[in-house]
Formats: structure tokens, sequence, C-alpha cells
């Protein structure tokens, strides 16, 4: 389970609790029958409060989203292709949304093209057993797209990378309790 904060949100919003939350939060959540509590703990909370202000966090843009991101390459998903596709920009939007929801897609967006060079403009990574599995799901891709795509293609990982989202740098006194409210 992760944490993910907005990059674009000021560091000033965020008060002594909540900056510790998200540093408690940001490699994961534990994975505990009670992960607010067990975060909560450590700084003097409850479970509700936690959850509460990371609910407000997540209202006010400084939390992007809470979310279980599993190792799919233990799961045995091995072969893992981003497809790229050129889509009519006048369809994207609709078409983009569309395919955010076919079973084996993990993230799908819009990104600019940098022609003549790169001319796709919507991103859909897959995810599969085999390649041949990737490549079922790319063409049930291609066939919701239609007459929209112009052209397509699977780029296949070549590793892994180690991922992350975006974390808070840690200042003194950023791991230390906050002061109990009075």
């Amino acid at each position: 389970m992760s944490v993910s904060t907005c990059p674009s949100e000021s560091p000033s919003l965020l008060d002594a609790t909540d900056r510790a939350i998200v540093l408690a939060t940001q490699a994961g959540l534990p994975l505990v029958p009670d992960p607010w509590g067990a975060v909560g703990r450590p700084l003097g909370l409850g479970a509700e409060e936690v959850r509460a202000r990371l609910a407000r966090m997540q209202e006010v843009g400084i939390v992007r989203r809470i979310a279980a991101v599993p190792n799919h390459y233990r799961l045995g998903y091995v072969a893992n292709g981003m497809t790229v596709w050129d889509v009519d920009d006048a369809r994207i939007v609709r078409l983009g949304r569309e395919v955010a929801t076919l079973p084996g897609v993990s993230h799908c967006y819009r990104r600019p093209r940098h022609l003549p060079d790169w001319p796709y403009n919507l991103f859909a990574m897959l995810h599969g057993h085999t390649r041949e599995e990737v490549e079922r799901q790319a063409e049930a891709l291609r066939a919701l797209l239609g007459e929209a795509c112009r052209d397509h293609r699977i780029l296949y990982s070549s590793r892994i990378l180690k991922k992350t989202g975006l974390r808070l740098a840690g200042r003194p006194g950023a791991g230390r309790k906050p002061e109990p409210r009075r």
C-alpha cells in the first residue's frame, strides 16, 4: 500500500502532524490488520485521526492517491509492455478513459507528441504472463481505439527499476513525534 504525494503542492501546507504522517507512509503502509493505527501510534494519534488527516490532504491535493501497489513480477506477470498509441486528439479523452478500464492495464495517460520523431500521445502499460498475452491485450486495445488510432508500438521492459513515488526530504526533527495537543 502506498501514499503518493503531489509535487505541485507546497510542503508549507503541511502542519507538523501531517508532515509526520506523510513521512511515516511514503514508503508504504504497514501490512497489518490496522495500518492506520500502526502509523498513528508512534505519532500519538488514533487510527481515525490518521485516516481523517490523509483524507483532508487528498481533498486539497497534497496527497494524490492511496493505493495498493502489488509487485507484479512476484505475481508472475513478467511480460510488461508500455503500449504507445497515436490517437486522434479529438477523441483521446473518451478513449483514454475506456482504455484505463481494460483488464491488464495498470497505467494509462496522455502525453504530448514530439514530432516528427515521436507521434504517440496515449500510453497504456500492459502486464501479462507472456509476451503473447500482452500482444493479445494490445490487439483488444487496438480494436477499442478503432479508426481513431493511426499507429502503435509495444515497448517491452528490459529490466526492473526501483519504483518509488515522490518523497518529502527529511528535515531536522521531521521524524520526531509531534507535540501532543493540549
